[in-house]
């Protein structure tokens, strides 16, 4: 199908993963052309020994179900956002914020790359092409782009690449990495 000559809308999906505060929301928020949709709840007490702050002491809200966004490309293209919710908890959501998506961006925090692992391994086993979106947060140490692929053990065509969610500029980087890296691999299988 020439999507260039095409009269019917076309809607597309991206989703938006990592582990609890790598900055989710904030990206949804930054390149989003609509007030984002939020469900952030204030982290409470019975969250205490249930949410690993360590890294993100100053975090207190969270997302309990999802983030949505929006995207016009152009009359007929749309690219919807759907944050996912980083807590382990909450995965139980994944499989149907998933189903159609053209791919994801996996957010890593280098003070806590192992939370992102489960993003990973999650649209890996799916077939689903992603990004890793490595957050440089004001005052962790910058890690290279490779040794965070070696450290999350990639593959070589997953693109890896510094970010910074709250600016859109950056956002947008990394929304068309992500959409190149995606129509690659669906053409490529």
């Amino acid at each position: 199908m020439d999507y260039a000559l095409s009269e019917d809308p076309i809607a597309l999906k991206i989703l938006i993963a990592g582990g609890f505060g790598v900055g989710k929301t904030t990206l949804v928020g930054s390149i989003s052309e609509i007030r984002p949709l939020r469900t952030e709840e204030v982290l409470s007490d019975i969250s205490v020994g249930v949410d690993d702050i360590g890294g993100v002491e100053a975090k207190t809200t969270t997302t309990v179900a999802m983030d949505f966004g929006r995207i016009t490309i152009r009359e007929g293209l749309v690219v919807y956002l759907f944050g996912t919710p980083g807590q382990e908890r909450f995965w139980f959501m994944w499989d149907e914020l998933a189903h159609g998506a053209l791919g994801a961006v996996v957010i890593a925090d280098t003070r806590r790359l192992t939370d992102c692992f489960p993003s990973v391994d999650y649209f890996e086993q799916r077939g689903t092409p992603f990004v890793v979106a490595v957050n440089c947060f004001d005052g962790a140490a910058q890690h290279s782009v490779e040794d965070v692929r070696v450290a999350l053990d990639l593959d070589d065509d997953v693109p890896v690449m510094l970010c910074d969610v709250r600016r859109r500029a950056s956002a947008k980087e990394v929304m068309v990495t992500l959409v190149e890296h995606s129509l690659r691999t669906l053409t490529n299988a």
